[in-house]
């Protein structure tokens, strides 16, 4: 058991905490001022969503959108307003994991848990870029306080605020469906969490999480389920469903998430508490019930297809609780492995960050793969601008959504100049769906294309096709971004049957498979 703080005691742990907290995101907003790495592709999208109000996108709910509408109204159409909700965010995150472990044990375990869960892989990474994770966390974070608070004291402003963090975090991500399904089960295997929810305050949260997201429901109702549809392609359930190299690959991925000695000391700690559930302290089995649910169900998912590591992130705000409380506790290695592991995360996240930065300390480090995404766009943009202004063409056309979505951030192109050409029979991505090509036009088209083997395919599209050129922009080390120019006319656009779609696809992997 925690030891019980005297008043003093807690009002300095409280103090050390807001301290921490209000520090950290100093620094980490000075950092985001001076970061000279452009947007990555998915940031670039929702900064394009953000643009235009709704309740829903194509491939992820409103919240990242919304809040990037905000920051750049407020602060200027700039990619360091782009990012600047996440270490905002990341306050709010803190701030409620604090108060969730004061309210479980004490203060001083709550600034151990704050700064452990600042200093993780996973929240460095996520303070430094725009993600659907960060505003999740947040709401993670509240709505487990709420419930915590929910089991020891009934209250209607816990009550409504774990309906509110509920519903705001589905907004977020649907992963916060798996703070809902550890919710349940702490109905079943946790007696004060029933008590508490088993009430009319329970009911208001429920209807309360419900009200909110209802809007974005009607949204996909009215858009053929786009998101739904789009979380559900990403799980590739088709083809063979086993895959135990890529359940490898996700499982030591989580080394890198958590930190290797935490996601360890994590598993361990697990299996304990499963083990000896009767004898455990009471709040870890609470806590497990809302690690596990994301943990197996994206390990499953990895097992049966593939997952990416982050997909499991939200096991991590229970996790860093659930193993701080423990290391607090018991012999000095446990203390040492948790002070090792902040130092550890932090000093390797700091260098990575510093690294990043410099194109030439990049290259030293050998992490010029890692930083390609994230450089040169502006240089890019203006190559193709260039391009586009050798010929009167009616459009520019791309065949890489991550591509269109970057000359739509740092080009100059008028909006309605640059086309998607479309691959599949429907659209597969929002650029698809926002900017196809039409299906008829007169006057010439470029085609800027990341994907030269497709010539086959973009010929069966039109009357007259010709590769004009080329443009390939340097990146770190001897890593290029490179395209193809073609100009075409005569759009035919031949229908998209399955035997088509077949002989596309082995395009791809004779080209995957080509000699090198």
């Amino acid at each position: 058991m925690s030891p019980i703080e005297s008043p003093t005691e807690e009002s300095r742990w409280t103090q050390f905490t807001l301290i921490l907290i209000l520090v950290s995101a100093a620094l980490r907003i000075l950092a985001l001022a001076f970061n000279p790495l452009e947007l990555y592709a998915d940031e670039t999208q929702y900064w394009v969503w953000s643009r235009e109000f709704d309740w829903g996108y194509f491939s992820k709910p409103p919240m990242i959108a919304w809040l990037i509408a905000v920051s750049t109204s407020l602060f200027g159409d700039t990619d360091f307003a782009v990012r600047l909700p996440a270490p905002l965010l990341n306050i709010a995150t803190l701030s409620f994991l604090f108060l969730a472990a004061r309210r479980l044990w004490n203060a001083r375990t709550g600034f151990w848990v704050a700064l452990t869960f600042t200093t993780i892989p996973a929240v460095w990474m996520s303070n430094a870029v725009m993600s659907t994770d960060t505003p999740m966390m947040a709401a993670w974070a509240a709505a487990f306080y709420c419930l915590v608070a929910l089991r020891t004291k009934a209250s209607w402003g816990h009550a409504v605020g774990l309906g509110v963090a509920i519903g705001l975090g589905m907004l977020a991500k649907y992963a916060m469906i798996y703070f809902v399904v550890g919710t349940g089960l702490s109905l079943v295997l946790d007696a004060p969490a029933r008590r508490a929810l088993l009430s009319l305050k329970g009911v208001v949260a429920a209807v309360l999480g419900t009200l909110i997201l209802l809007p974005n429901l009607l949204w996909n109702a009215a858009h053929d389920f786009a998101t739904v549809s789009h979380t559900a392609a990403n799980a590739n359930w088709g083809g063979n469903l086993f895959h135990p190299a890529e359940l490898f690959d996700f499982l030591s991925g989580q080394l890198g998430v958590f930190g290797p000695a935490l996601f360890v000391i994590l598993i361990g700690v697990l299996y304990r508490t499963l083990r000896q559930r009767k004898s455990v302290h009471p709040d870890a089995l609470l806590l497990s019930l809302f690690i596990l649910p994301p943990l197996l169900t994206v390990s499953v998912q990895a097992f049966i297809s593939r997952a990416h590591a982050n997909w499991a992130v939200s096991a991590y705000l229970a996790g860093s609780l659930l193993v701080v409380f423990f290391l607090l506790q018991g012999p000095r290695w446990r203390r040492s492995v948790l002070w090792g592991s902040i130092a550890a995360h932090s000093v390797s996240m700091i260098a990575l960050m510093v690294i990043a930065s410099v194109p030439s300390w990049t290259v030293a480090a050998g992490l010029s793969n890692s930083t390609k995404g994230v450089r040169a766009w502006q240089e890019t943009a203006d190559r193709i601008s260039q391009a586009a202004q050798a010929d009167d063409y009616t459009y520019i056309v791309f065949d890489n959504r991550n591509v269109f979505h970057q000359v739509q951030r740092y080009g100059n192109q008028p909006e309605d100049t640059v086309k998607m050409w479309l691959r599949f029979p429907g659209a597969t991505n929002h650029a698809e769906q926002g900017w196809p090509l039409p299906e008829q036009f007169t006057g010439d088209i470029l085609i800027v294309s990341q994907r030269s083997w497709q010539e086959p395919m973009f010929q069966g599209d039109f009357a007259r096709i010709e590769q004009i050129g080329d443009i390939s922009i340097a990146l770190d080390g001897n890593k290029t971004r490179d395209f193809t120019l073609w100009q075409a006319s005569g759009h035919q656009r031949v229908e998209r049957t399955s035997e088509l779609l077949e002989l596309w696809a082995s395009y791809d992997v004779a080209y995957m498979n080509r000699p090198r």
